[in-house]
């Protein structure tokens, strides 16, 4: 089996389409379909089902895959051995999330931005399931989560900080006028919230929190980013939950407050890649780079 075919392959079945595979490799469709027939002719079955316009691996693409993916991991770590001590180069597809993109991962960018200029990040907007879902196929190299949990089947993680998150209001609304006093559940129960998109893992924390208190759905105005939902939340429209790091200048200048009330739940932002991959080169430093900076950037 070619090397060559097999990477082709791999990417047809990671991203489940002809069409795209070809785009991602830098191939006509053309090619990617004839290497996908040479690879099935040389072992003798077939490894898709052409369903229309919509394909699915057969049973024997099924076990195929993994095998694909070793082998073409073995390959580039063998070839970053022979290479050496070369400059880091490679593309990581990274998955992420607006509110780490925005306020924890600026400094690990501008690192990889100066220093390492031929590793090409590419970062992907996804949430939770969605990003866990791509690690499992290996759609992304690496992704960020931020969860209660820091178990997730099929992968393999590191956790980077404990991420605090936040009530906060306008100067100007009624809960802001009470001052210190501690807010209940309950308190909530009747507020008009912003929030941004459901998926959006303390989004549903606090709406759970709130259902099972309340016995009712609560009142959510969404909005589709962050900084959406603090310019809304800033024009008195509501109370919002946010990570700390996200609403620290608005705090520090006064557009907005905080308000005295504790989530009953604790979010990790994490690393996390697929169990048993090994990751080649300029992941790892990637990785590393990204324990360090974010750890760093989280402590006190």
């Amino acid at each position: 089996m070619e090397l060559r075919l097999l990477v082709t392959f791999e990417k047809v079945a990671t991203v489940l389409g002809f069409t795209r595979a070809a785009a991602e490799l830098g191939y006509a469709q053309s090619s990617v379909t004839s290497q996908i027939r040479a690879l099935e002719s040389s072992l003798g079955t077939e490894l898709f089902d052409r369903l229309g316009s919509r394909i699915r691996l057969t049973e024997a693409g099924t076990r195929l895959l993994p095998y694909a993916r070793q082998l073409i991991e073995l390959a580039d770590e063998a070839r970053a051995a022979v290479v050496g001590a070369e400059e880091p180069s490679g593309a990581i597809a990274v998955g992420t999330m607006e509110s780490l993109t925005s306020y924890r991962l600026p400094p690990l960018l501008e690192l990889f931005h100066h220093r390492y200029p031929k590793v090409r990040l590419s970062l992907r907007p996804t949430l939770g399931d969605e990003t866990r879902q791509a690690l499992r196929q290996g759609t992304y190299d690496v992704g960020f989560l931020m969860e209660p949990g820091t178990e997730h089947p099929g992968l393999q993680s590191e956790v980077l900080a404990e991420e605090p998150l936040v009530l906060v209001c306008a100067p100007g609304h009624a809960l802001a006028a009470r001052g210190a006093t501690a807010l209940t559940t309950a308190d909530l129960a009747a507020v008009q919230l912003v929030g941004t998109e459901p998926g959006c893992p303390y989004r549903d924390l606090f709406e759970a929190e709130l259902r099972e208190r309340t016995g009712a759905p609560p009142p959510f105005m969404e909005f589709g980013t962050i900084e959406a939902t603090k310019q809304g939340v800033a024009g008195g429209l509501g109370v919002a939950l946010l990570p700390a790091v996200a609403v620290a200048r608005e705090l520090a200048a006064g557009t907005l407050v905080r308000l005295p009330w504790e989530p009953p739940f604790t979010l990790w932002t994490q690393l996390a890649w697929r169990s048993g991959k090994r990751l080649p080169p300029h992941v790892r430093l990637f990785v590393e780079q990204a324990v360090r900076l974010v750890r760093e950037q989280a402590s006190p």
